[in-house]
């Protein structure tokens, strides 16, 4: 080997190692930026939920130290005549919990319902335009559900459901002993559960797609029948996700207004408590959204800031509760799943 190829070589090995000293340069300074920019990301998201925090709280003061915290959950007269002023939430918890619970109760086993048959036996022909109508169903605005249940669907309800159902089991059974009208809490479940269920089952569709085949395939090889195999090994697998999607319709049928302001009625005070599935009732954010603007004195603005205080505890509560059911079904361990 000449000295002259010996001194290219050594030009050749300082260009590279020059090369690869500023690509780390260039690689480090990137992973800054980075982790920079997550981080802000982070801390802006934080920043938001604090200023919210902070604005319902300090906004929600005037009402809490004149009713108590517990008085104005507890309360249900809702008096803003000047001079009498006295204001609780409680009958508009109920109504919230109550029409949730109802579109939870309806539009989860069909977004379920829909979810496998997308996944597990509709044909590809089938399922790919089905999947997309199912997800620009999900990016109808509420207030469309709203408007076509207030001038349609209120009537279909009251003719073919609340009024049988009131004739032939109200003299026995007390959720039914009440004369429908067509807008009550009933009808806005079920409107709730028609708006969450594309939500609901496209998650749901996700998640059993996600499902290794190997699950299915595993099943099958033992004789398991596709029905066998969906609840031993589709279900099981996905269950965190499933219930996750569960949740998500429920917080979005808690956190409705437009639709539910249409449709369940709008009673105040004691009246708003449903004590039959059609009583007519009000939630916490379509009360907000009828008083807000007409608000006359600083104690009915605190009351209706105390009512978006209560209705973000238990939305807090709501995905807590989600958080804990979720780590307690699925344990993760170094060695796979359990």
């Amino acid at each position: 080997m000449t000295s002259g190829s010996v001194h290219i070589n050594t030009d050749i090995k300082k260009k590279v190692s020059s090369f690869l000293v500023g690509s780390n340069k260039n690689r480090r300074f990137g992973d800054k930026l980075f982790h920079g920019l997550v981080f802000g990301t982070a801390a802006y998201t934080l920043f938001i939920i604090v200023i919210v925090v902070f604005s319902v709280g300090a906004g929600s003061i005037k009402i809490f130290s004149q009713e108590g915290f517990i008085g104005f959950v507890t309360g249900t007269a809702w008096n803003a005549v000047e001079g009498r002023e006295s204001y609780g939430a409680l009958p508009y918890i109920i109504g919230t919990l109550m029409s949730s619970g109802i579109a939870l109760l309806i539009g989860v086993p069909m977004s379920m319902g829909v979810a496998y048959f997308l996944v597990e036996m509709a044909p590809s022909r089938v399922s790919g335009p089905l999947s997309f109508i199912i997800e620009l169903l999900a990016a109808v605005p509420s207030i469309i559900y709203g408007l076509w249940a207030l001038f349609v669907f209120r009537f279909l309800i009251k003719d073919w459901i609340e009024t049988p159902l009131y004739n032939t089991l109200g003299s026995y059974i007390p959720f039914f002993n009440q004369a429908p009208f067509g807008l009550d809490v009933f009808t806005a479940g079920i409107v709730l559960a028609i708006m969450i269920i594309p939500i609901v089952s496209s998650i749901s569709r996700d998640v059993m797609k996600a499902v290794p085949d190997s699950q299915r395939e595993a099943a099958y090889s033992l004789g398991a029948t596709r029905w066998e195999t969906s609840r031993m090994a589709v279900f099981p697998y996905g269950k965190s996700g499933l219930l996750g999607a569960s949740i998500l319709g429920f917080g979005r049928a808690v956190g409705e207004t437009m639709l539910v302001t249409l449709i369940i009625g709008n009673a105040i005070g004691p009246s708003a408590i449903p004590t039959t599935l059609f009583s007519q009732s009000q939630t916490l954010s379509s009360l907000i959204a009828n008083e807000f603007n007409e608000a006359s004195s600083d104690l009915q603005l605190s009351a209706l800031i105390g009512l978006g205080a209560v209705l973000l505890i238990i939305t807090m509560i709501i995905n807590i509760g989600a958080r804990i059911m979720v780590s307690r079904m699925v344990k993760v361990s170094p060695g796979g799943r359990e």
